[in-house]
């Protein structure tokens, strides 16, 4: 039998790293703190469809997703709408969340993954500075790595030494307070705009989306400050004003959820442990997705572990995964923090000048399911001409100026800060990188 792995909680990236340990001979288990028949939230997802083939999985049969509808971007004032044009290579999958789960466990299951369900991970349990297994409800497991995937408020990563230099916990906007339900549909015609992403909707600082589909209407309420069904019923209620196709009775889902919409965690592993998915912070920061990070960072952390000669799976030998992930995509999205910080410093009127202006145009809001593009978006963005021209065109707005101007000096800090992570991993010189990395990021 091969070395043991621990897979804590059952985080998409966590399941689909430890498939292909297993299939290689490893003895994986997951604990997980949910019944099987819990698995996943009560929605559908959007994601790339490359999250399956970076795995070795085959992608689900067409019967079990269908492709997602472009986003319409509307300001506050709704005067302007940027309507997305999403290249074909780059169209997502729509699917539903349990139907992932169910794909993926099973696979991995047929690779030799154990699941222990109903069994919620507390701690980790550390011997000196390595981490040796975790503490769950019904006792402590030993194993040679722990793979992290608790998700946001992980308590392996917040119950973590401090010396390590592993940040504990997302920081004041850098998580998402969500609702979302399903609608019955009001049939009243063709519906313009099948898929609304509403910024600073009612002035709110947040979102809103309305997206019709054949059989109700799915309807997601953000906001970087805590939500209630106060506020939620408010919501829904300004949303109807707008929207005759949104029906009066909930058809499913009408659950609160926390998302991380922040740059990747500095550090990724320590002695004996590694963070994936959400307890990684690897989602998109401006849209909250990241099933398909995290299952690419799967392939990446399992290549490391496999690559591990001495079998120690030590933070030396580990930092091949943080580096592969940061140069194939955490680099991608650290950028894109920065735009989100912009956005949380903006007045409504203010985002409703830059999308009257043109200074964000629908090529802008074109972000697709890769995180390459994205990165990529945020540097065309910023190349002199392109830069130039949105610059020429906040002339007449010195504050909106001032702040964009800051977003872009975030940027290069943030391009200069992520080129100079140390090659080697040695905790004095990773530590202070990592204040660094974090210092890019106070809004």
């Amino acid at each position: 039998m091969g070395k043991k792995i621990i897979v804590a909680g059952g985080g998409h990236g966590g399941i689909a790293c430890g498939a292909i340990l297993a299939k290689k001979g490893y003895d994986v288990t997951v604990y997980e703190k949910n019944k099987r028949k819990n698995m996943g939230y009560d929605w559908t997802d959007i994601f790339d469809r490359k999250a399956f083939t970076a795995i070795g999985m085959d992608v689900p049969g067409e019967e079990l997703w269908s492709l997602k509808n472009d986003m319409t971007f509307f300001g506050p004032g709704m005067t302007t709408r940027l309507r997305q044009d999403t290249p074909d290579d780059q169209l997502e999958l729509q699917m539903e969340r349990k139907v992932i789960y169910d794909c993926i466990i099973k696979y991995a299951e047929d690779c030799g993954v154990k699941f222990e369900y109903n069994n919620a991970v507390e701690k980790p349990v550390m011997l000196g500075n390595r981490v040796v297994g975790i503490k769950t409800e019904k006792g402590e497991e030993f194993a040679d790595l722990v793979i992290d995937a608790c998700g946001i408020n992980s308590p392996l990563r917040k119950q973590l030494p401090e010396y390590l230099g592993i940040q504990h916990d997302a920081q004041e906007y850098e998580r998402f307070y969500v609702w979302r339900g399903f609608y019955e549909k009001i049939d009243c015609g063709e519906v313009e705009d099948k898929f609304k992403v509403l910024l600073f909707h009612k002035g709110k600082l947040g979102i809103s989306w309305v997206a019709a589909e054949e059989e109700y209407t799915d309807i997601l309420i953000g906001r970087f400050n805590k939500l209630d069904e106060q506020e939620v019923e408010k919501t829904l209620a300004a949303l109807r004003e707008e929207n005759p196709h949104l029906g009066e009775k909930l058809v499913r889902g009408g659950e609160f959820v926390e998302i991380p919409v922040r740059q990747p965690l500095a550090v990724l592993v320590a002695d004996g442990y590694a963070a994936i998915g959400d307890s990684a912070f690897m989602t998109v920061p401006i849209i909250g997705s990241g099933i398909a990070n995290s299952m690419k960072a799967a392939k990446i952390l399992a290549d490391a572990i496999l690559d591990d000669k001495t079998n120690s799976y030590s933070a030396a030998t580990l930092w091949k995964y943080q580096r592969e992930f940061c140069s194939k995509i955490g680099n991608g999205l650290a950028p894109l923090a920065a735009v989100k910080l912009l956005l949380t410093r903006l007045e409504p009127y203010e985002l409703d000048y830059i999308f009257e202006k043109g200074i964000l145009n629908a090529d802008d809001m074109t972000i697709g399911a890769d995180s390459t593009s994205l990165g990529a978006m945020v540097k065309d963005m910023l190349e002199p001409e392109p830069l130039k021209a949105k610059i020429t065109g906040l002339a007449g707005n010195p504050a909106v100026l001032k702040k964009v101007l800051r977003m872009g000096k975030d940027v290069a800090a943030i391009t200069a800060v992520t080129a100079a992570m140390p090659r080697e991993y040695e905790v004095n010189r990773v530590r202070s990188w990592a204040e660094k990395y974090n210092a890019c990021f106070k809004r």
